[in-house]
């Protein structure tokens, strides 16, 4: 099965690992419509990305995602992989914890993502799909991550949840481990790598994740139409030792 003639939409699609996902389905045959916080993003990834479509989206605001789908009218597969890279994603130890930010990690990629399901899931056509994303936080939280590893944790539980109540829209997730996405360009080049070293070295794949690699898994999930409620770790063994 193949994304020809498909119409895919991309939050957080001008990116990372969504700019990734856009590209892969993209070359596979789909038509590609991005979304972003920013007009700038959307100005370079379209540049970019030949034949893409890309709308303005406030994830946080539920006004602004269905003004964002209403635009976008019927299409075949969402992909959800905003993330707010501006917030902590630790916390530090609970007693030190500023309850504030900390309901704030979910704004996006939790609320965010469940805001465009439910507005999404009426434009979804037969045979369409939703993938969110979460990270391997949720199986192997750091000290200190109380609250990053939960909201990683609940988009798992989201994923199982909503592939029950959308049926028989598909519901599954991507959970990538560390991969070389901009968020890590403020990392001196020589530093990053040597932090990329250190975070990998234990892992079963000895290197940081290429965005292409784990787009992969979002494609084989939008195009696997027997595999719904299941959430695909994608990060060179790290969960597995």
């Amino acid at each position: 099965m193949s994304l020809r003639q498909k119409r895919v939409v991309v939050i957080g699609g001008t990116s990372g690992i969504g700019f990734a996902v856009a590209q892969a389905a993209q070359a596979d045959g789909a038509s590609v419509i991005l979304g972003s916080s920013s007009d700038e993003k959307i100005d370079t990834a379209t540049a970019r990305l030949q034949g893409a479509h890309a709308h303005v989206i406030d994830v946080k605001d539920e006004a602004s995602v269905a003004l964002f789908f209403e635009r976008v009218g019927a299409f075949d597969h969402l992909v959800f992989t905003a993330g707010d890279w501006g917030l902590f994603l630790g916390g530090g130890q609970i007693e030190d914890l500023d309850l504030a930010k900390a309901r704030a990690v979910y704004d996006v990629r939790f609320w965010g993502a469940l805001a465009c399901v439910k507005q999404a899931r009426k434009q979804i056509r037969p045979g369409g799909s939703i993938v969110l994303t979460n990270g391997t936080t949720a199986h192997r939280p750091r000290r200190g991550s109380t609250v990053a590893s939960a909201m990683a944790g609940g988009i798992e539980h989201l994923v199982h949840a909503l592939a029950v109540d959308l049926a028989p829209i598909r519901v599954n997730g991507v959970c990538p481990g560390a991969v070389r996405t901009d968020v890590w360009n403020d990392i001196p080049a020589e530093k990053r790598e040597e932090r990329f070293a250190r975070m990998t070295e234990r892992q079963l794949v000895k290197r940081i994740g290429e965005p292409a690699e784990v787009a992969e898994a979002y494609l084989y999930l939008m195009r696997g139409g027997y595999t719904t409620g299941q959430v695909l770790i994608v990060d060179g063994g790290q969960t597995a030792v």
